[in-house]
């Protein structure tokens, strides 16, 4: 399919093969049940005891981390931290523990397609606007975490054993929250819960995942404003059926925070650390101030620009798992410009634009623009780019999206069971 065939009429054919992508996740989700307690935790571990720097330079030795599982790696492991286990993670040096941590957020992908049965297997919610990361609270004290390992806060929390404080519960007892923090009202809002009070549910669905978060974190006392034992608020977000009032109440109705698009979250998911298509993001200029990426100047450039990295053999892929191939890069090229394998390139996409094939990336007209800035942590999704495409040529609209969802008619306009108010 060349790139002036992509047409948006309802009802269209899909332009991806998300849909596929999403049934192979829920086999995958279905054979590969993890130690959800071993996992849960390592990540606190993980948490605790990685050093704050996000970057340790190559000439010093990295230090071994100090974690709490100790058992062997298995013989049969594979280097690849996509990968490790959790034990085989437990023995990986600090700057690739921090790739592992990077890793074990859920991260949605950008919506291409509508996704089949759209109202009755999806949540729909306005995403804050902010910085995402992982609280832990575990003996005393609970800390935020980026995506790159470093620390965004350590701080005391009404979170179980998120204070030092005599009813602050077990100093066995753990939680792990993903999080938004909101820097406008200094908030953390709470999109889903990994782990409460040592029980993991990155094994449970979401639909029990935002039950269980609901009834939950306003009990342990986090939604309160701000004491000396609990330094930074939390808060929940508005959750609803993706039916059409729902799609609509999450697009339009006001929210205490600054939103940046909305995310769609499969009923029947777990928790997947990676890239998944079993939760989606979606944007367009009046749910979000960043639709179209910026350069390194802040301006939206004329051509599209992505960011990929570099293989050992010259191609060019996607941080997908597994990933995609965009191109591939000539070894005197990669000689001359000093580049070598793990590095992130920034391209730009030509007037030839992207060429598919059922869903599948045939050719891409790429042009070389350099390295990507250091302080990037990964390459873009398959998913973000056909968005950002999308976007400059045929725009998935609200007004699809609305009409691919049951009419308003007999229904009422109000949140699911599993509203989470602020």
């Amino acid at each position: 399919m060349a790139p002036s065939d992509l047409r948006r009429p309802f009802k269209r054919p899909p332009i991806s093969d998300q849909e596929k992508r999403r049934a192979q996740s829920f086999l995958r989700q279905a054979q590969n049940r993890q130690d959800a307690q071993r996992h849960a935790r390592f990540l606190v571990s993980t948490v605790l005891t990685l050093p704050s720097q996000s970057y340790v330079p190559e000439s010093q030795p990295e230090p071994e981390l100090e974690l709490e599982l100790t058992e062997s790696v298995s013989s049969s492991g594979s280097n690849s931290l996509e990968n490790l286990d959790v034990v085989g993670a437990s023995k990986l040096k600090a700057a690739e523990a921090r790739k592992w941590f990077a890793k074990q957020l859920m991260l949605p992908e950008w919506m291409i397609d509508v996704p089949n049965n759209l109202t009755q297997d999806w949540f729909v919610f306005a995403r804050p606007s902010g910085k995402r990361c992982f609280v832990v609270s575990c003996n005393g004290t609970t800390i935020s975490r980026l995506r790159n390992g470093s620390i965004l806060n350590r701080f005391p929390s009404a979170l179980p054993s998120g204070a030092r404080k005599k009813e602050s519960g077990s100093s066995q007892s753990y939680s792990i929250l993903d999080c938004i923090f909101h820097e406008l009202d200094q908030t953390y809002y709470v999109i889903d819960m990994v782990c409460w009070r040592g029980y993991s549910l990155s094994d449970c669905t979401a639909e029990f995942r935002f039950f269980w978060l609901n009834s939950k974190l306003a009990e342990s006392g986090a939604c309160e404003p701000p004491s000396y034992y609990h330094k930074y608020r939390f808060s929940l977000v508005p959750v609803y059926g993706c039916d059409w009032n729902g799609l609509q109440a999450a697009y339009s109705a006001p929210v205490p925070y600054v939103k940046d698009g909305l995310l769609f979250y499969n009923k029947h998911a777990h928790y997947q650390a990676g890239i998944t298509p079993l939760a989606l993001v979606w944007k367009d200029e009046n749910c979000s101030k960043y639709v179209m990426d910026t350069d390194s100047k802040g301006q939206v450039p004329n051509q599209q620009q992505l960011v990929l990295e570099l293989q050992e053999d010259g191609k060019l892929t996607t941080s997908d798992d597994p990933p995609i191939v965009f191109g591939c890069l000539d070894g005197s090229f990669i000689q001359q410009s000093g580049l070598h394998s793990g590095y992130l390139v920034r391209f730009s996409i030509g007037e030839g634009g992207l060429i598919l094939m059922d869903g599948k990336l045939e050719k891409a007209d790429l042009h070389y623009l350099g390295k990507a800035n250091r302080a990037r942590g990964s390459a873009d999704s398959f998913s973000k780019v056909m968005f950002q495409y999308s976007i400059r040529h045929s725009p998935l609209k609200i007004d699809v999206l609305l009409e691919s969802v049951s009419s308003p008619v007999d229904q009422e306009s109000t949140a699911c069971d599993v509203e989470m108010d602020g």
